[in-house]
């Protein structure tokens, strides 16, 4: 059971209504660590999306999603629309009702032992959260990683939970066979605006924290600082703080990019906007009226405000995957061999790769059954 050691005070038995397309449903979650969240486990049929690309030197990209739905609660999420599918809302429904995939890591380990998949670097949190607080009992991401790694596929994760602190010496074992690259998004640098945007994710205070103990495994991390959003965190102050603590941290890089709101996002946030910024409506409603993303003229305005505040602080604007738009994967550019990824922007003095003492593999350990399996039957000498 993936509740064990939890009390489950509701196991619904009959799915919503959306949930039938799914055709997979084993049952639905109610936890009290979990008030108000009901988790609905389905059965994956595939864990790899092959996502258009928008170039020529970039055709697609690959992402895996081990979660629909976020508790994170985030209100300027782009991914509320994907609920719609599932005939759940985009609002309230995307934060507590969360479809969890619970085999996902099988499945993959059983995509990528095909002949015909090629190793293209695989993206994850490019819709919803992997580290998501469910992510805690589930335990999906270190099967991931592990038949990710063992397949010798690059991988790249962005995320919003501290909880990728739990995967971090895995990962850095991952990293000495495939490139790792990792980003945490923060997005806010004020507390009290922070849990009102965010109310379902950790503290600033603790992703910045996360970023260092990246950081001190000897991995990159760089932080993707977005959405930026128009009258709230786009001062000259708020921004000159979030960069001083970005490099404080050891952040080997920062995204940034203004607000944009797609329809289904911009009447959630506009909801929460006339609740706590009432008096901000007007210009949003004239920004973003018609619009999804925030007019030129903001966005070169933005431009010119942050880019000198990245230089004067040290640090170096990263660029997003073209693809998924998330977090980049230095496999695009680094020859393959013994990785110089996996100790890519080290902190002086510190950090190692060997993650697993005593010889043991973390990733062994972590390796889903179907392809640990497999590769015990490669590793043992064939006899004529």
């Amino acid at each position: 059971m993936r509740w064990s050691g939890q009390e489950i005070n509701a196991e619904e038995s009959a799915a919503l209504p959306g949930l039938a397309k799914l055709n997979n449903l084993v049952r639905s979650v109610r936890t009290p660590e979990f008030a108000g969240i009901t988790f609905h486990e389905v059965l994956a049929k595939s864990a790899l999306n092959h996502v258009p690309g928008e170039s020529k030197t970039m055709p697609f990209g690959w992402t895996i999603n081990p979660y629909r739905g976020c508790s994170h609660a985030c209100v300027y999420c782009f991914a509320r629309p994907t609920h719609t599918y599932l005939e759940l809302d985009a609002g309230k429904d995307f934060d507590s009702e969360i479809i969890v995939k619970v085999n996902v890591a099988d499945v993959l380990a059983r995509e990528l032992a095909k002949p015909s998949w090629e190793k293209h670097p695989v993206a994850l949190g490019t819709n919803t959260d992997p580290y998501q607080r469910a992510e805690g009992r589930y335990r999906l991401m270190p099967g991931i990683i592990a038949a990710l790694a063992a397949s010798g596929t690059p991988l790249s994760i962005l995320t919003k939970g501290s909880l990728l602190r739990r995967d971090v010496p895995l990962l850095a074992e991952a990293a000495g066979e495939v490139p790792v690259d990792l980003a945490m998004s923060i997005a806010v640098f004020d507390d009290e605006l922070q849990q009102a945007v965010e109310p379902g994710t950790p503290t600033t205070k603790s992703r910045l924290a996360t970023v260092t103990a990246v950081r001190e495994q000897g991995l990159a991390c760089g932080v993707f600082l977005m959405p930026i959003l128009p009258y709230l965190t786009d001062s000259r102050a708020h921004l000159d703080s979030a960069l001083a603590q970005v490099k404080a941290a050891g952040g080997s890089y920062v995204l940034y990019t203004a607000l944009h709101l797609k329809p289904g996002v911009k009447e959630w946030y506009f909801e929460w906007l006339e609740r706590d910024h009432p008096e901000l409506l007007p210009r949003y409603r004239e920004m973003y009226g018609t619009k999804t993303y925030a007019p030129k003229a903001y966005r070169e305005w933005l431009a010119e405000r942050i880019r000198p505040l990245i230089r004067d602080h040290g640090l170096r604007r990263g660029t997003a995957a073209p693809a998924t738009g998330a977090v980049r994967s230095s496999a695009l550019t680094a020859p393959r061999g013994r990785p110089s990824w996996a100790t890519q922007g080290t902190l002086e003095g510190e950090g190692s790769t060997d993650a697993a003492p005593g010889g043991r593999s973390l990733l062994a350990e972590e390796l889903p059954p179907r392809l640990a399996t497999r590769m015990l039957a490669e590793a043992q000498p064939t006899l004529f």
